[in-house]
């Protein structure tokens, strides 16, 4: 088994759990194995803070021109997605790495930016409650269901709002590692996982 590298895009007004939780679940998971499954990073457009929602500042590891190739994507959500989503910069990188890599996955209103790089189309999706809407006007053939926490199209996953970003990082670790290990990481953050929610 080799160490996957795994991205996690953070911006301005980047909604916090949207990108903590999943950064737990695969650092937690990485370290039931041996070698150490994932290589967990965040970047951003960058170098330098970003200010997160509700004022959090955090530091990327890395800017997109530094960035370690990624071999899974995630793509948080939060307001910020509402601006960032028209940035052409961050469109054309995720676009690069959906090309390259083995897993893109959005995290609440991520989901947005994605449909905007054009890589939700035809599939099934899905997103924050309160944005359903805003999906489909931007995705008009995809299938959005507003009532699943995660949906997996294979090599394009998108989870629902905030929490349901932990539930979309165990299901993926459960795919790549194992129910066990997901179980195993779900036991230790003490987060209540079902391995059939979706």
């Amino acid at each position: 088994m080799t160490t996957r590298n795994l991205a996690i895009l953070i911006f301005d007004d980047v909604e916090v759990l949207d990108f903590c939780g999943p950064f737990e679940v695969f650092s937690v998971a990485g370290h039931f194995v041996d070698p150490v499954a994932f290589e967990v990073y965040t970047v951003a457009e960058q170098a330098g803070p970003v200010i997160a929602r509700n004022g959090l500042s955090v530091n990327p590891h890395y800017g997109l021109h530094d960035c370690p190739p990624p071999d899974l994507l995630i793509v948080p959500g939060g307001q910020g997605t509402r601006t960032q989503m028209y940035n052409p910069v961050l469109t054309e990188w995720i676009k690069q790495v959906a090309r390259e890599s083995e897993l893109l996955m959005s995290v609440c209103t991520g989901a947005l930016m994605l449909a905007q790089a054009g890589l939700l189309n035809g599939l099934d999706v899905t997103t924050h409650a309160n944005s359903i809407e805003a999906l489909r006007e931007l995705v008009p053939d995809a299938t959005v269901h507003p009532d699943r926490r995660f949906v997996d199209n294979g090599r394009v996953i998108c989870s629902a709002g905030i929490a349901a970003g932990i539930d979309m990082s165990l299901h993926v670790v459960a795919r790549l590692l194992g129910t066990e290990v997901a179980q195993k990481t779900s036991q230790h953050m003490e987060y209540p996982w079902e391995p059939t929610s979706r």
